[in-house]
């Protein structure tokens, strides 16, 4: 492993030596502006996260749920480009030092070009790509790309994912599984439950690979249910709400900052 995806692995494995999962927070590029979402992102690695994706917005955000979109609709309107998600994860890395990964959509990869992609990425200290939408029978050419400049290749399983097919996206994956645990689009869920434990139970069979569960944790209580059974705990809309609910940017930051704090103690409540 070379570049930043070995800043990943080191992260979660020193997260699982302490005996506890990561937390993994969400936050799109471009807002509630370009400068407003880099201090966001700092905020939550500052405030206790131990990773950050950084959501590429996408006019057609498919799992995502209302509060993604919302904060993506703003972010386009506010003309947010590629560069501007670069500029994110450049910025948050070397403010920080921890890991830092694009979620996206393969529409916008497959315009921008994927070797141009993959060597920004890398030269801006990303870890690796996120990709909800890319089957792995068709990503071959990207993973070639990724591998070439050292970053990893995150794959989504789903609750409705059969073993077989579990085990075809654990290896063709690297850096970690990201587990949805629950069925449609992402957002706070009252509880996240017994078949996210389940998901992960099957993905751990098929791999060596840390297995994150994303999609529906708000609060510390949750945090902890989920780290009790995962390498990692995934949270997005919570984030991205505190921001939308804030009175101006300060607050929000110290929102963002204060929830990561929560998430991080919750995390670790059963070390």
């Amino acid at each position: 492993m070379s570049g930043n995806i070995q800043l990943l692995s080191d992260t979660l494995a020193q997260a699982r030596d302490e005996n506890r999962a990561a937390l993994i927070a969400y936050l799109p590029a471009g807002f509630p502006t370009v400068d407003g979402g880099i201090e966001a992102v700092k905020a939550a690695l500052d405030g206790g996260a131990d990773v950050v994706e950084v959501g590429l917005p996408h006019s057609d955000p498919v799992l995502d749920g209302p509060v993604i979109q919302t904060a993506d609709d703003i972010a386009l309107r506010g003309g947010v480009k590629i560069a501007d998600v670069m500029r994110t994860v450049r910025e948050a890395h070397e403010a920080t030092g921890k890991p830092v990964l694009v979620m996206t959509y393969w529409n916008p990869i497959d315009r921008y070009g994927i070797e141009r992609f993959t060597a920004e990425l890398a030269d801006a200290g990303g870890a690796g790509c996120i990709l909800p939408d890319l089957p792995v029978q068709e990503a071959g050419v990207w993973r070639e790309h990724a591998e070439k400049h050292g970053l990893a290749t995150v794959f989504v399983v789903a609750p409705s994912s059969k073993d077989a097919r579990l085990a075809k996206i654990t290896a063709a994956g690297s850096g970690f599984v990201y587990a949805a645990s629950l069925m449609g689009v992402t957002g706070t869920r009252a509880s996240v439950g017994a078949q996210a434990q389940d998901l992960v139970r099957r993905t751990r069979a098929t791999t060596e690979l840390p297995v994150c569960v994303g999609l529906g944790v708000s609060n510390p209580e949750q945090a902890a249910e989920v780290a009790s059974f995962a390498d990692g705990v995934i949270v997005g809309s919570a984030f991205v709400k505190r921001l939308l609910d804030a009175p101006d940017q300060a607050a929000g930051l110290a929102a963002v900052r204060e929830l990561a704090a929560e998430l991080a103690e919750g995390v670790r409540r059963n070390a």
